[in-house]
Parts: C-alpha cells; sequence; structure tokens
C-alpha cells in the first residue's frame, strides 16, 4: 500500500490520506470544490464545483500514475439532490465511456460547506 500525495489538489483536513495506491487500484479520498492553491471554496455555483471537484481528484489520480479514464467506480455525495442533473452534465464532460459504475447519495452535511464532495476507485494505467 503506497500512499498518494500531491500539491495539485487540497491537502486532506482530516486523519486520511488524499489517495492511496494498493496494487493495480488507486483509492482517492472524498475531493470537494476548493482551490489546492487559496484553500477556498471555488463558488457557490454547483456546476464550478463539480468542474474543480473532478479537477482534484483528476490530480490525485495522476499523481498515483492513473487519470479520470481510469476510474472504475465513483460516488457522488451531494448536499442537495436538486443540483442532480447539473452534476451529471459537468460530470459527463469529464468521463468518458464506458462510464464507471456510480452512486449519488444526498447528505445532510459535508466537512465543509460545499454542494459536493466525489470519491473514485481507479485502475492503475
Amino acid at each position: 500500500m503506497e500512499e498518494i500525495q500531491t500539491d495539485a489538489a487540497p491537502a486532506s483536513i482530516g486523519p486520511f490520506s488524499q489517495g492511496i495506491r494498493d496494487g493495480d487500484r488507486i483509492f482517492v479520498s472524498g475531493q470537494g470544490p476548493v482551490d489546492p492553491d487559496s484553500g477556498d471554496v471555488v463558488s457557490e455555483d454547483i456546476r464550478e464545483q463539480t468542474a474543480r471537484t473532478l479537477e482534484n481528484v483528476a490530480a490525485v489520480l495522476e499523481a498515483g500514475g492513473s487519470s479520470l479514464d481510469g476510474v472504475v467506480k465513483t460516488t457522488v455525495f451531494v448536499t442537495d439532490m436538486s443540483d442532480y442533473d447539473a452534476i451529471n452534465e459537468v460530470y459527463e464532460e469529464y468521463v468518458s465511456e464506458p462510464y464507471p459504475a456510480r452512486s449519488a447519495v444526498e447528505v445532510a452535511d459535508l466537512p465543509i460547506d460545499i454542494g459536493v464532495e466525489i470519491e473514485v476507485v481507479a485502475s492503475a494505467e
């Protein structure tokens, strides 16, 4: 098991790694719409939040030797399911067919004041 860490994604806000590589699989911890340079949430707009979140996921994957093309499973946590369609529109711009298996779960709250968090499992390339 090998820790993945990159300055191109926000630092972890608790006792967990940005990602872990275990054999030929990469597990990326939940990423949110935080700018890795400023540490600020990028926007209140869910589309902009989703884009930044996926860019952060991509940065961790790249640091681990993979990419969004290697994602096999995604879990999307959303604080308002009425944002689901907007999230999907942006998500579809970042992933390619065959699309990863995916779950989407509405949650009451996230660790910081954001509308979306995404975690993934990917194949190492």
